[in-house]
């Protein structure tokens, strides 16, 4: 027999009974029933129950075991009789009756329990995230990152694209967030940097003549953590295809989508089955996703769409909007709230605004009067009915219905007018089955550039690499802002899956768009003189994408922080607090790459 085990702990079943086994795991519970000793026993695969009563062999030694113990048994399978047998764990019909025990790895005292999923502080779990991994729900989570990244890989050589490395020690290239910077011992005073995405080396694999490029490639970016955003580093899908046009690349990426999130979709918990997953791909241009959803990040499970309702406030006796629309760049937005129609209900959305950092929200609700439907509250008495009316015409709303209202330049107020929509929505609903959906979209047309409202200078909206719709004559003629990219993200239930572009493979195109932005040639031949130089030899039209597998596994886990689904992820302020990270270097470390810490200011 093996010197650890003849079967996994989630191997074993009736065909087994009458067998002699062997089985080595860490020890999740031991329970007394009455002198007889119940003991669960755990590894990777799941849990066995152990019995040992006081004629067992074992009986003395498994007295003395505790959790989280490493141990061996060595028994004999037995079938649970029919009252004791347990359904949720597949060895749940048989028990194994303990005859030997060796301890192969004693456990002390622990800082956290595994077995349970109790609430502990995240310091405490990430110092000791060995333990937490042996948690079932985090274990799960690492299980099932790996197999999402197993079919990942399946389906993309399924559709011929082809694995490559990139370099991980590279050129520093500025592409929105700061770099992690590396000394060089045998050059000293220079510095590599860890790629912030392989942007530049998967558009040269396009110009060396690959055709289908894909990688699960680590990424490394010194920016503050989010709860869908680790510090440090993350992983993505990084893909990138030659000879193709946009919607080549949304027809490569959707099956793949599409089949992940369908094969690891979890069980509805109100309904039977798997969440569904969207049929179609919607395509939002990003001006309308920001106008009816108040965000380029739409979550599609809320159906709830704000429309611009201008005219009716246009001077009328609602005095404050009125005023606000003889600025200029200024509109009244409605957002809808349907089954929202009840003044305590108003208030409370009324002072959430208000938390949010705005005077409040006006609204609307409309009741119905003697077979009519007529506006109610403060600002439909201003207003007046025929406008009411016209309001309640445009938005499609009825008795019982409300509907809610934000005044001024449009970017002043559409975050809070995009949170607005979805408390909204989730407020009004009986219950959460309508999440149990994933909702896929993609959002196209961004905007080239973008100005800086506090300097006025122009600067790239998206992706400097991207080529903009209409080529150079548009960076020549036309207004700036006015310039739509080649440019579109994927998002899922409210979270950015990726960005992604057709690239701007022509050097007189490139340098005309850092032009726009106040960069030099000699700038771009700076910062992108390996690409630059390889676009002057004959380069391909290319574009390509970059999903995170990080938030694709919290979505399909079901996480509400992307640190659940990371094996060892840092903490909120970038540090691995298991292994120390980061340390101190020594002074033989500091002079043998040529430098010197100064004191900090």
């Amino acid at each position: 027999m093996h010197a650890y085990r003849s079967h996994t702990c989630a191997e074993l079943n009736t065909a087994h009974v009458g067998q002699t086994v062997r089985l080595s795991g860490w020890v999740h519970r031991v329970r007394d029933h009455g002198g007889v000793l119940f003991l669960d026993l755990r590894d990777h695969y799941g849990i066995t129950q152990v019995l040992a009563d006081p004629d067992s062999p074992a009986f003395a030694d498994i007295e003395t075991v505790r959790a989280e113990w490493v141990i061996r048994i060595d028994g004999e399978v037995k079938a649970r009789a029919d009252d004791l047998v347990n359904p949720r764990l597949p060895t749940g019909a048989i028990e194994v009756y303990a005859r030997a025990v060796e301890v192969l790895g004693a456990a002390e005292e622990l800082p956290l329990p595994v077995f349970g999923e109790l609430d502990y502080p995240e310091e405490t779990r990430l110092r000791y995230r060995f333990l937490d991994l042996r948690r079932e729900r985090l274990h799960a989570n690492i299980v099932l990152r790996s197999k999402v990244i197993s079919s990942l890989r399946s389906r993309m050589t399924g559709q011929g694209f082809m694995e490559f490395q990139t370099p991980i020690l590279t050129a520093s290239s500025p592409e929105g967030a700061r770099d992690f910077l590396v000394p060089s011992r045998l050059h000293p005073g220079k510095f590599y940097a860890l790629p912030q995405a392989p942007q530049q080396f998967k558009q040269l694999v396009m110009v060396a003549g690959f055709d289908r490029y894909f990688q699960i490639a680590p990424c490394f970016r010194d920016e503050d953590p989010r709860a869908d955003r680790s510090p440090g580093e993350f992983y993505q899908l990084d893909i990138e295809m030659s000879f193709v046009e946009q919607e080549d690349v949304f027809q490569a990426i959707e099956p793949v989508m599409r089949g992940v999130f369908e094969e690891f979709a979890p069980e509805r918990a109100h309904g039977e089955g798997k969440w569904p997953v969207t049929a179609t791909f919607p395509r939002i241009p990003y001006a309308e996703s920001m106008l009816k959803y108040g965000s380029d990040k739409p979550d599609l499970r809320n159906p709830i769409e704000m429309q611009v309702v201008s005219e009716h406030f246009a001077g009328s006796g609602f005095k404050i909007f009125a005023r606000i629309l003889e600025g200029e760049g200024t509109e009244i937005r409605a957002i809808p709230a349907p089954k929202g129609g009840s003044r305590a209900f108003c208030d409370r959305m009324n002072s959430w605004a208000q938390k949010e950092g705005l005077p409040g929200m006006g609204y609307i609700f409309w009741r119905d009067e003697g077979g009519a439907t007529v506006g109610a509250g403060p600002l439909a008495k201003n207003l007046g009915p025929e406008r009411t009316e016209a309001i309640r015409a445009q938005l499609g709303l009825g008795a019982g219905d409300a509907a809610f209202f934000l005044g001024g330049r449009p970017a002043d107020f559409i975050d809070v007018a995009g949170k607005a929509r979805n408390v909204i929505w989730a407020e009004l609903q009986p219950d959460e089955a309508w999440k149990e959906e994933f909702r896929f979209c993609w959002i196209v047309d961004f905007p080239m550039y973008e100005r800086d409202e506090e300097t006025g200078a122009l600067d790239f909206s998206h992706n400097p690499f991207s080529m903009p719709q209409g080529g150079l004559e548009a960076l020549e003629t036309m207004d700036p802002l006015e310039i739509k990219g080649y440019q579109y993200d994927i998002v899922c239930n409210g979270v950015e899956l990726s960005s992604g572009a057709i690239r701007n493979h022509r050097p007189e195109i490139m340098y005309k768009a850092f032009e726009i932005t106040g960069k030099s040639r000699d700038f771009v031949d700076e910062h992108f003189g390996g690409m630059i130089s390889a676009f002057r030899y004959g380069a391909p039209p290319h574009g390509g994408i970059a999903p995170g597998v990080d938030r694709i596994v919290m979505l399909l886990a079901g996480a509400e922080n992307i640190r659940e689904v990371i094996m060892f992820p840092m903490n909120q302020r970038a540090e691995d607090l298991m292994m120390q990270a980061p340390s101190e270097a020594t002074n033989e470390q500091l002079r043998e790459l040529g430098l010197r810490l100064l004191p900090r200011e």
